[in-house]
């Protein structure tokens, strides 16, 4: 990180409690405060001490290249290191003090350079602000009498997104992680083929389908399992080699469900899958949805971000052709988790009919304001965090050419590993990546040369498994791994931190070959 990052930062976070408690200062003979807070002063200086544990730990160490990704403890061990016995006395300020930098301490740091184990990574210092701000208030996000500013944010930001879908207009609403934007997508499907499921359930409905790639995201299943329709609702499209989805053969699985007695209802494509980032063909997709009258949802929760890419927003071609969309800016755009948005091309308040049930001691309809700011009825919860403000921060500061930049600095990182990897003995690609995820194969001295062997597979896929074990333990770096299909264990580097440099690439690959020598 940046000396003028880590510079904004500090007086950032340490001046914020100020702010914050200013307030209770004023009220330091309130009784209120005093049975709850204590002394004013001294919760100034703790929340001075925990703010500068913060700048220090997580941001300042947990983002130099210099520290380690993590501080590895087997289980027992870090239950002692941490000390996490509840007890019936409250501890010192002091004690206090030590479990919140212990905590930091031993945590992943999911911002370091080093860190390419998830599809989000990075450290954003305006989406931090937003973050501190949003617990700081802490309201939820279901009326506009609790949280007006968030309400109107909430509104900007979704349209803005839906511009980059390409809709003029619609609907939307940030969800807790992209699982869940998925099965709200699949049960407002159900529910516009079938409004009377949502009063009389499951047994006015016949046997539906759904139709997804092999590639998809598990949530798809899952949803179908949650939402009572069954996991064998869900009928898995082939995809070709490089993971897209093949529309012949989706129109092939919905003549088959039909003929089987099934109705079909929804297909999600997927824009970024998870493991080797591949991009369905959506144009080709929306053509048999339109033949068949399905809801076409696109789970683009890992490459909807792309779409701020003049180069690269191609990949999304047909995105706007969708009913829905999953859209995570806490991955690839770094705005912090959760930042998961599910976005709507209706604009006949689906969301509400579907979900609503007009609870009247928080939906007041005689309230003193106009009562369709308060979306709260739109979905399943009640309590709902603030999810907007990070990523409206950001975009404040970065502006969409920033980010844009951010975009093209992923992809062009990822190519320039691509490339060094193909000068160096013993790392094989899977694939040609399209996306930012670079799957490889780490081929150590011992199996160079050896690919005829009949255990030369077996052999290779307890490689991956034996580095990921020495590079978490050392704290060096963090990459992971997994089987897909036939092929053996592979390497999936997500290449999306935006502090990453060329130097933390070929750190990586020197990584790689110091771990694996002796293998």
């Amino acid at each position: 990180m940046s000396v003028p990052l880590k510079s904004f930062l500090l007086s950032y976070l340490c001046t914020l409690p100020l702010a914050l408690l200013s307030r209770k200062i004023l009220m330091a003979d309130s009784e209120a405060l005093s049975s709850h807070a204590g002394d004013p002063v001294a919760v100034e200086a703790l929340l001075q001490a925990v703010f500068g544990i913060v700048v220090d730990e997580a941001i300042q160490k947990g983002t130099n290249a210099s520290e380690k990704v993590c501080e590895w403890k087997e289980p027992e061990e870090l239950k002692q290191l941490l000390d996490l016995e509840l007890r019936s006395q409250g501890e010192s300020q002091e004690k206090i003090l030590e479990h919140c930098r212990a905590v930091i301490h031993y945590s992943v740091k999911t911002g370091h350079p080093r860190f390419f184990n998830q599809l989000f990574s990075g450290l954003d210092p305006h989406a931090l602000a937003g973050r501190i701000i949003t617990e700081s208030l802490n309201t939820s996000q279901y009326t506009y009498e609790i949280a007006p500013v968030f309400v109107l944010m909430e509104e900007e930001v979704l349209s803005k997104l839906r511009a980059l879908v390409g809709w003029s207009s619609g609907d939307g609403i940030f969800c807790p992680g992209g699982s869940i934007s998925n099965m709200y997508a699949v049960n407002l499907a159900r529910y516009q083929r079938y409004p009377d499921c949502k009063q009389r359930g499951l047994r006015t409905l016949p046997p539906l389908a759904l139709f997804t790639s092999k590639e998809c995201h598990y949530s798809i299943q899952k949803g179908a399992a949650f939402l009572g329709l069954g996991t064998d609702s869900v009928r898995v499209v082939k995809a070709d080699e490089r993971g897209r989805m093949v529309p012949e053969d989706l129109e092939r699985q919905i003549s088959m469900a039909e003929a089987e007695g099934a109705v079909p209802f929804l297909v999600s494509a997927t824009s970024g899958t998870t493991v080797l980032g591949a991009f369905d063909p959506l144009e080709a997709i929306a053509d048999v949805c339109q033949r068949h009258g399905l809801w076409l949802h696109v789970d683009a929760a890992w490459g909807g971000s792309v779409l701020l890419s003049q180069t690269h927003r191609h990949l999304l071609d047909g995105i706007q052709r969708a009913d829905s969309v999953a859209w995570n800016p806490h991955k690839l755009l770094a705005a912090g988790l959760q930042c998961s948005a599910l976005l709507l091309q209706d604009t006949s308040n689906l969301l509400k009919r579907c979900h609503g049930s007009q609870a009247s001691y928080l939906f007041q309809q005689d309230k003193f304001y106009d009562v369709e700011l308060d979306t709260g009825d739109k979905v399943v919860q009640c309590g709902r965090r603030v999810d907007c403000l990070k990523l409206w921060l950001m975009w404040k500061a970065q502006g969409s050419q920033g980010l844009e930049r951010r975009i093209d600095q992923a992809f062009a990182l990822a190519r320039y590993l691509v490339e060094e990897m193909k000068k160096r003995e013993g790392f094989e690609l899977v694939m040609e990546p399209e996306f930012v995820n670079v799957c490889f194969w780490f081929v150590p001295p011992s199996l160079r040369g050896k690919q005829d062997s009949p255990d030369y597979h077996k052999r290779l896929s307890k490689v991956a498994p034996v580095l990921k074990e020495r590079m978490v333990k050392e704290g060096s770096m963090m990459i992971g791994y997994q089987p897909h299909g036939t092929r053996a264990n592979f390497f999936r580097v997500v290449v999306a931190n935006p502090a990453l440099t060329c130097a933390d690439i070929d750190f990586l690959l020197n990584e790689l070959e110091r771990l694996g020598q002796d293998l």
